[in-house]
């Protein structure tokens, strides 16, 4: 948002530390290094200041990069993944926050909680009315925020996204070895006011779609820095500019192609991305399955006990219960039940 007042072909490439603070707001500078996290069985990562991270989870590998506003740590662009119990679900968020620094902070703690309660969800229309219900409430501060849900289940390797009036994600085909936008665009009324920003007004559900993806797809979320920008002639690129940015850039691995593609943002115009946060997230699903070391089981078992235990308590954390679907709990089981799911729309 504006500051206001109120990757098959892709070459495997040795990991990559935080981002550090840059000396100057304009410019994204290159990170030699990046550190790779692994997610563990039901864990939450992820806050609204300035990082450049690789994440290992369930069937998938992740870059995020974040950078607020001039010299600021911390901004409103808040970034959150999670992995369940199994490793099976892992969840992204990236919400747009109308706001900057510590203000945002106490939004991001927020969302981090509602992050682990559907930890182990794998239907996300929940988690995304709810996350509209915090902001309405929030909204007579004159906060709200876009965002992009993802979810993706590692066994049938379908993609959730819900898109709550934010850039649409750019999808990566490695069949086709070209990117696209992923679903409808802004001129787009048939789906009525279903994929407004959250905050706006109480809706009871919003729109959902999933993909299922093959190994070495990509799927890039950003916020509106990039859209915002201008190409070398003055006009705002929008999402059609972006897009057409990354088709020129040619292969370029997932884990570098956010580094390329802001640094050729940067170029086409001086005050391009100095003006605003701005974050990207890249993640490239690997064909892999979940192996859960017997060790992580035991931890998570233990996370989701003590949350049920405090869960007893007046205004206590909800536990992370799962939904009792063939899919989520009896594909944990037989795994075949799991590779035949698919959304519900």
């Amino acid at each position: 948002m504006p500051r206001s007042s109120s990757e098959s072909r892709f070459p495997q490439q040795p990991p990559r530390p935080e981002a550090q603070p840059v000396n100057s707001p304009g410019i994204i500078e290159p990170v030699t290094d990046q550190q790779t996290k692994h997610m563990t069985c039901m864990e939450v990562w992820g806050d609204s200041q300035l990082t450049e991270r690789g994440i290992e989870m369930g069937g998938l590998e992740a870059w995020v990069y974040s950078k607020p506003y001039g010299q600021a740590q911390r901004g409103g662009d808040v970034y959150y993944a999670s992995s369940c119990a199994t490793g099976r679900i892992s969840r992204l968020l990236l919400a747009d926050v109308s706001g900057h620094g510590h203000s945002v902070a106490a939004t991001a703690a927020d969302l981090r909680m509602l992050m682990r309660r559907f930890v182990n969800r794998l239907d996300q229309k929940e988690f995304v009315r709810l996350l509209n219900q915090q902001f309405v409430a929030l909204s007579r501060t004159g906060t709200f925020a876009t965002a992009v849900v993802t979810t993706f289940f590692a066994p049938s390797r379908r993609l959730l996204i819900s898109n709550a009036g934010h850039p649409r994600p750019l999808l990566y085909s490695a069949a086709k070895k070209e990117w696209s936008l992923l679903g409808h665009s802004g001129a787009d009324d048939r789906r009525g006011a279903q994929n407004i920003p959250l905050g706006i007004i109480d809706l009871t559900e919003y729109e959902e779609f999933d993909v299922e993806l093959e190994p070495g797809d990509c799927l890039m979320s950003y916020t509106d820095a990039l859209i915002e920008s201008r190409d070398a002639d003055g006009e705002m690129l929008g999402e059609e500019g972006v897009l057409r940015l990354l088709k020129l850039l040619g292969d370029v691995p997932p884990e570098k192609v956010t580094e390329v593609l802001l640094e050729e943002i940067r170029e086409r115009y001086p005050e391009n991305l100095s003006e605003d946060d701005v974050t990207v997230m890249v993640i490239r699903i690997n064909g892999q399955q979940p192996k859960v070391p017997l060790r992580e089981k035991l931890v998570a078992a233990g996370r989701f006990l003590r949350t049920l235990i405090r869960s007893v308590k007046p205004g206590a954390e909800r536990p992370p219960v799962p939904d009792f679907t063939a899919a989520n709990v009896g594909g944990a089981i037989i795994p075949a039940l799991g590779r035949r799911w698919r959304a519900r729309n």
